[in-house]
């Protein structure tokens, strides 16, 4: 997809230059378009996982041709919005089984082929169950998906009671399991929220340790999208890392997509209405967009920020306006990655094939979020350095005191490379707008305002593709920013960002 179609999405191609196209990378594209059948027997060099004698022998082939069989026969019945996410729960299911196929054959363990069999055996019933329960109305029974199940029981006054099972297996090790149970209460904009079972601070063994302090229970919040149910793990980092519950080995996979399974007597009544993003939910492209259409809040997320964007462009000068279209191709492009890079985090070595669904789902979310605390905080009327200043990969915050004495903080960072960030830890003087930096050298840090925007270290650009040479790192290398990456460039132009929650959560920034 070009960024050019994903800027109309958010509404603003009429007022964008044509961009060039750009390669979609495999692992972005939305798994609802790729295919659903499960090649697990086979030969070696045609992509399956078990060779077909053995695949015959174990009664693979007869399990995963029945799993393709109720897939086909339910995906007929699912709404044509609901198709993709469907597919994309298939999908999944497809990836944990290949990678558990993979531990099959290097691992010739009872055990392992015991419960690799179990897995594929429940897969059907769970189909047919889903199949079965399309069209159901209200909240009330089982709602299911690749890794587990939740069962929501009608209570007094608008509650629901939710109890959720989830268990993924892909192979040898890598076992995900969970229950927990919470009750949940009408809150804002159509969600039930409530507080987790059992969700208690962990505790030091050392007798002499000083124990943590309590912290307040993670939550989760639920919602009809469409035919389907959504649900969403609230927690703050502080909530997730003090959450220690025996019933619960990982909590990674709660967040998602269930698809109802079964019919239901309940007459209890929901809001079942599918709420669209600026984009076609039944075509989604990316990983991206899939989880947009999966989810009210970041459908409706993306509906503020085309309505944000159409009503700021037409403020800026011709200068700032070109300046933060091109930011917001780079931003497009952003999103598009986000979603599958923190579903499959490379940096967990051990355990990225396995789904990391609230990971992803919280990323996506904050991202969102900070630039709609741009696009409708922009400060386009800031005089001066003083304050916060965003662009899709970077973050400034500056204060100056009344004696002209400037202090800054931030970071750039490289989307998919964390590491390889720039901190920016600026201090100096100004002087009739002008900044002189503490800071000795041949490549000073520099701010200096263009129209409406920031730069940020300006000359760090040139310095940058200097720094090797055809006989490895040139002399001028001392005057890097960029400590792990020499090759990297500090160099930034940033937006005059209002003050927001959203935004303040950035790292890098006091």
């Amino acid at each position: 997809m070009s960024a050019c179609l994903r800027l109309a999405i958010l509404a603003a191609a009429a007022l964008l230059a044509p961009a060039s196209a750009w390669a979609m990378d495999d692992y972005i594209r939305a798994s609802s378009s790729a295919p659903t059948e499960i090649a697990l027997c086979g030969e070696a060099n045609d992509g399956s996982r078990i060779k077909t004698v053995a695949c015959k022998k174990a009664g693979y082939d007869k399990l995963v041709a029945a799993i393709d069989q109720s897939f086909s026969a339910a995906l007929t019945k699912a709404p044509a919005n609901v198709r993709p996410l469907f597919k994309r729960d298939e999908a999944w299911f497809k990836e944990m089984i290949l990678e558990a196929a993979t531990t099959v054959q290097e691992v010739d363990e009872a055990e392992i082929r015991k419960n690799f069999a179990a897995t594929l055996r429940q897969r059907v019933p769970i189909l047919n169950g889903i199949a079965a329960g399309f069209g159901r109305t209200g909240l009330n029974g089982k709602w299911a998906n690749t890794f587990g199940a939740v069962t929501i029981t009608a209570r007094d006054n608008g509650a629901y009671r939710v109890t959720a099972e989830l268990s993924s297996n892909y192979g040898s090790d890598k076992h995900w399991r969970c229950k927990l149970g919470a009750t949940v209460k009408p809150g804002s904009n159509g969600w039930l929220s409530g507080a987790v079972d059992r969700a208690r601070p962990a505790q030091s063994t050392d007798a002499g340790a000083p124990q943590n302090k309590p912290t307040e229970p993670l939550s989760i919040k639920l919602r009809r999208q469409g035919d389907t149910l959504r649900l969403v793990l609230v927690a703050t980092e502080e909530q997730w890392d003090g959450f220690d519950d025996s019933d619960c080995e990982s909590l990674g996979q709660i967040t998602g997509t269930y698809f109802a399974s079964g019919k239901s007597d309940a007459t209890d009544k929901a809001d079942t209405a599918f709420v669209k993003p600026t984009f076609d939910c039944t075509h989604p492209e990316t990983a991206t967009d899939e989880e947009i259409c999966a989810d009210p809040e970041l459908a409706e997320n993306d509906q503020r920020l085309n309505r944000a964007w159409k009503a700021l462009l037409p403020r800026l000068d011709e200068a700032t306006r070109h300046a933060l279209t091109e930011d917001q191709r780079h931003w497009v492009r952003s999103q598009a990655d986000q979603f599958p890079e923190f579903l499959h985090p490379a940096w967990e070595k051990g355990t990225s094939a396995m789904h990391y669904t609230v990971d992803a789902r919280d990323h996506l979310s904050g991202l969102q979020r900070e630039r709609i605390a741009l696009l409708e905080g922009f400060d386009d009327r800031r005089n001066g350095l003083a304050g916060t200043w965003l662009a899709y990969n970077a973050i400034i915050k500056i204060t100056i005191d009344k004696d002209g004495v400037l202090e800054a903080n931030g970071w750039k960072w490289e989307q998919g490379d964390w590491k390889a960030g720039c901190d920016y830890e600026m201090s100096g003087s100004v002087k009739n707008a002008v900044f002189t930096s503490k800071e000795q050298g041949k490549n000073p840090d520099t701010l200096e305002r263009d129209h409406a925007t920031l730069i940020v270290n300006r000359l760090d650009d040139e310095f940058a593709k200097k720094r090797y040479t055809d006989n490895g790192i040139a002399e001028s290398a001392d005057q890097a920013k960029c400590k792990r990456r020499l090759d990297i460039s500090s160099t930034a132009r940033l937006f005059p960002a209002l003050p927001s929650p959203d935004i303040n959560r950035l790292p890098g920034i006091r």
